[in-house]
């Protein structure tokens, strides 16, 4: 939602690859997957969420596998590589890989994968050998463990954790059901989950 509204809010959205492993592991959190009831109210509530906000969303054949034995260290540091690299594609390939995992239940952890993902989102091939060779380079799991810390200084203990920086300071957001009262603390009007078709 929050990248529907970059061009109706007045904000300069920035995207910051963190991992949630860590964030979890250093607040004693523990996943849906781990609390059966939690779990079974997550899958459902992702049923909602897909109709909510209008997006392919479709639970994976294997949610344990995916998320607690292959987990998305890999490509959180692909896209720390390309936050500190090429940002401009930031953005989209963060999108190709969520449509990998969550929509068409596709792997995220192999390099063909990660390949697949940087195409569909227009990266050039040059660019792309670069990335694929240097995104586990200690480089860049230093950046990715120092964002992941920045989350953690700003009280994170999941995802998506949002930090909205305004003239009074700066506050922070825990899951996609808070953007109402996002809205109010940015003196913006929140328009529904598809703002563009709000407004016609």
């Amino acid at each position: 939602a929050l990248c529907r509204y970059q061009s109706v809010w007045n904000i300069d959205l920035k995207l910051r690859p963190t991992f949630l492993g860590g964030i979890m592991k250093n607040t004693g959190n523990k996943g849906p997957m781990l609390l059966p009831a939690k779990g079974q109210y997550m899958f459902k509530d992702l049923e909602r969420n897909q109709k909510y906000f209008d997006v392919p969303m479709n639970v994976p054949s294997d949610p344990f596998e995916m998320i607690m034995k292959k987990g998305s260290i890999r490509s959180m540091r692909f896209l720390t590589w390309i936050d500190m690299n090429k940002p401009e594609y930031l953005e989209e390939v963060s999108r190709q890989l969520w449509m990998r995992n969550w929509s068409r239940d596709e792997d995220i952890t192999q390099n063909e994968s990660l390949e697949a993902a940087a195409k569909k989102a227009g990266f050039l091939d040059g660019d792309l050998n670069t990335a694929l060779a240097s995104f586990e380079t200690p480089e860049v799991k230093k950046r990715l463990i120092d964002v992941t810390d920045e989350a953690l200084a700003y009280g994170a203990f999941g995802a998506p954790w949002i930090v909205a920086h305004t003239a009074d300071g700066s506050e922070s957001f825990f899951g996609s059901d808070r953007f109402p009262i996002l809205a109010m603390t940015l003196g913006e009007e929140w328009l529904g989950p598809n703002p563009l078709s709000s407004k016609l």
